[in-house]
């Protein structure tokens, strides 16, 4: 049934409305009715009862922040009125007992992945061309340039039609009116050739700048993300280009690649320019290698897999006041259903995770665990202050204007993500995903940062919750999209995959809409579906050049 306002946890002192509320309009939940002192905005809060200076906002049952003047029952909660606050935590763990799921539903379901060499099984099938440094970034647009149109994989020149239909008016003596205001359909699609290898979903390219100057560190993390992309299960082989005196020595890639892989068997190619000498003969080489490495990559197909064979991203970007209630909490019980048939989960974004540091501290496996992400997320914080920011920056102008006015209010609600079982791992930037279970993984708040760490660490899915509308995809793994709240699906339904608004309209349960998008995980992962990131060419990669971004 639908209701108007939510008490997020018996403890909040706060509600958050599911529509707008006019001044003075009386709403009743559970029994009690409260009445707005203004105007609500939906997904925004107001408070249940008078609070003084000085008193306690809590939401999600946890600290989110102070009431810096005095707000009477049912006044708006603002950027004016409250200040960020969040509770203290140590690293002594105090366990909780964790009730799995029923996954009878799931228990005998596999997908269609690629099986790897070491036991992983892939949700797709890529060949990689990577770059050192960024002065090899222009040879990799050339490569780019070569082959993916003769290879059957360019795409749709929906828009260049289009723009070429409006030049062709200007030329013919067209008005300005003509140009901005007459509809233009394109004409043909120019899908280009068929694939020449059907069983490599394409080539991509992961342009960065990158691999020189800065810190050594710098550099060495970057050998340490490419080695998590080039021996993703998602990845058949790769070709390296290389200038040879870059600080991102390829020793330092093959070093980070036996890390991740001591016996690593795909096709590799490396090419050092100044040792190969002119640009030409280094990419006639490239071009060779990487037909002959497509050709390999083209012998393997999917085949059954079992669902502990996934690893998945958890992720979120332009959220709203709804991702907390609606979206994380779905794709938290999706989760908690994966961790229990055996499979891998990865919360990141420690900026993010403000507030609620203690009760994932409690859901550590073992001291070991809850000391190293004590130690990161408190280096991290000291970082950010020296550098003049802080966690308490994190929320963006779009975050705030929809309701996440506090660090503290949008991190409890972007946890609920990671779903409710045991820690059992905590890895640093670019480290690899080896256990089962939920994972946390130090990243910035930063979708693209996020997401591409989460993918170098082995997702193979990525499960992306928003409430304002992002495109973020990734050029290996499948990035699904999952809007919070229904308005953002229809007005954005050309990128956004999944629509869990039906949660707050009452129509669905987080359970329900957990199992729904465990369901869509199994066919995308089987190349049954193909995400709207992927159709668009959505192939967004940042590396975190170690430092301070929130």
């Amino acid at each position: 049934m639908r209701q108007w306002i939510i008490k997020v946890h018996p403890k909040d002192n706060v509600m958050v409305a599911l529509t707008d509320l006019k001044a003075g309009e009386e709403v009743t939940y559970e029994g009690e009715t409260y009445k707005a002192a203004e105007f609500i905005p939906a997904k925004h809060k107001f408070a249940i009862n008078d609070l003084q200076q000085g008193d306690s906002i809590i939401m999600y049952g946890v600290l989110v922040g102070k009431a810096q003047s005095f707000i009477p029952a049912g006044g708006l909660l603002t950027t004016g009125n409250i200040k960020h606050a969040a509770s203290g935590f140590q690293a002594e763990v105090h366990h909780h007992e964790w009730h799995k799921p029923d996954i009878s539903s799931f228990a005998n379901r596999k997908f269609n992945g690629y099986h790897r060499a070491d036991g992983s099984v892939g949700t797709a099938n890529y060949w990689l061309i990577v770059p050192m440094v960024f002065c090899e970034n222009r040879n990799v647009e050339v490569l780019q340039e070569a082959l993916i149109k003769p290879l059957g994989y360019g795409r749709k020149k929906t828009y260049e039609l289009k723009a070429q239909n409006l030049i062709d008016k200007i030329k013919s003596g067209g008005s300005i009116d003509e140009i901005l205001y007459t509809e233009v359909e394109p004409s043909g699609t120019a899908l280009g050739n068929a694939k020449l290898f059907p069983n490599v979903d394409g080539i991509k390219f992961l342009s960065h700048t990158g691999g020189c100057g800065g810190i050594r560190q710098d550099s060495e993390t970057l050998c340490g993300l490419l080695a998590g992309y080039i021996t993703h299960p998602n990845v058949a082989g790769a070709t390296v280009l290389s200038l040879g005196c870059q600080n991102a020595q390829v020793s330092i890639l093959q070093r980070e690649i036996q890390k991740r892989s001591p016996n690593f068997n795909k096709p590799l190619y490396i090419l050092d320019q100044q040792k190969t000498g002119t640009e030409a003969e280094m990419l006639d080489q490239a071009i060779r290698q990487t037909l002959a490495g497509l050709m390999l990559a083209n012998n393997n197909t999917r085949r059954p897999a079992p669902l502990s064979k996934l690893t998945i991203g958890l992720e979120c970007g332009g959220s709203d006041g709804f991702s907390g209630i609606s979206a994380n909490p779905a794709i938290g019980y999706t989760s908690d259903l994966l961790v229990s048939l055996g499979g891998s989960v990865i919360l990141s974004e420690f900026p993010e995770l403000c507030g609620v540091e203690q009760n994932l501290i409690d859901r550590c496996v073992d001291k070991d665990k809850a000391a190293r992400f004590t130690g990161l997320i408190r280096t991290y914080s000291q970082r950010a202050e020296e550098a003049g920011s802080g966690f308490d920056m994190n929320p963006s102008p779009g975050n705030i204007k929809d309701g996440l006015i506090t660090d503290a209010i949008k991190s409890a609600g972007a946890a609920k993500k990671g779903g409710t079982s045991p820690v059992v791992d905590v890895l640093d930037y670019p480290e690899k995903v080896t256990k089962p279970g939920l994972n946390l993984l130090c990243t910035p708040g930063n979708d693209v940062e996020s997401t591409t760490a989460e993918v170098g660490s082995g997702a193979n899915i990525v499960l992306f919750t928003t409430g304002l509308g992002t495109p973020t995809g990734n050029p290996i793994t499948p990035v699904v999209k999952i809007a919070s709240n229904t308005t953002l699906y229809n007005k954005m339904n050309d990128i956004i995959d999944i629509n869990t608004g039906t949660i707050i309209e009452g129509e669905e349960t987080i359970q329900q809409a957990g199992e729904r998008i465990l369901d869509y995980v199994i066919k995308v992962a089987s190349g049954e579906i193909e995400v709207s990131a992927v159709t668009h060419g959505q192939d967004d990669f940042i590396p975190w050049k170690r430092g301070v971004s929130l």
